[in-house]
């Protein structure tokens, strides 16, 4: 379902009579979000790479995802108009009859982060949350070794990787199937959107 552009959709057009669709690029993330998001991803592959043998570093990059996850927390409610969580809800009770449609091929067309996204986003920050939080308990005295907390830190965390695995592997599909450079949106902040004529 391809959502409204609103005010801040500018950019270039093209005409192709084949299929007789007009073709432009929407304003979609904002630049604080793809800042995030690009930190996010070095944060989660430093942390990933960095335990027992660098904790010192590994300790910092958890402190830096916090404040990332917080960030997002924040911009979710006062961030632009694809930025923002008001969508979630609705996304997230859509997205069981998305994946369905997906094994056919049906996409459909969204702005912002279709269903599957959305369950992907809220996915991860939960699994970053939990990641994050137990590992800060896991290095102060009341909770230094105990085996509930430093279990949850290690599973949750395989979790984020295997999220992040799953995300990427689900950019590239859509990507195909849209025949669309996410990843390239999600650099310039802008989509390209259809139109049939």
């Amino acid at each position: 379902m391809i959502e409204e552009a609103g005010p801040d959709a500018r950019g270039e057009s093209s005409r192709t009579p084949a299929d007789r669709t007009t073709s432009r690029t929407v304003a979609v993330w904002d630049l604080p979000l793809r800042l995030w998001h690009w930190a996010l991803a070095a944060g989660i592959l430093a942390a990933w790479f960095t335990p027992t043998v660098h904790d010192g570093l590994h300790r910092i990059v958890g402190y830096t995802v916090i404040g990332l996850l917080a960030f997002r927390l924040v911009w979710g409610f006062r961030g632009s108009r694809y930025s923002r969580f008001r969508m979630v809800g609705v996304r997230l009770r859509a997205a069981p009859r998305y994946l369905w449609n997906l094994r056919r091929g049906i996409t459909g067309r969204y702005i912002g982060l279709n269903p599957a996204g959305t369950l992907m986003l809220v996915a991860l920050l939960a699994s970053l949350a939990v990641s994050t939080i137990t590992g800060a308990m896991s290095v102060t005295v009341t909770f230094f070794g105990v085996w509930w907390v430093e279990d949850t830190h290690h599973y949750s965390s395989d979790a984020v990787i295997v999220l992040v695995v799953l995300h990427v592997l689900g950019v590239l599909l859509m990507g195909l199937l849209q025949r669309e450079n996410l990843i390239r949106a999600m650099i310039t902040g802008r989509k390209r959107i259809r139109n049939r004529l």
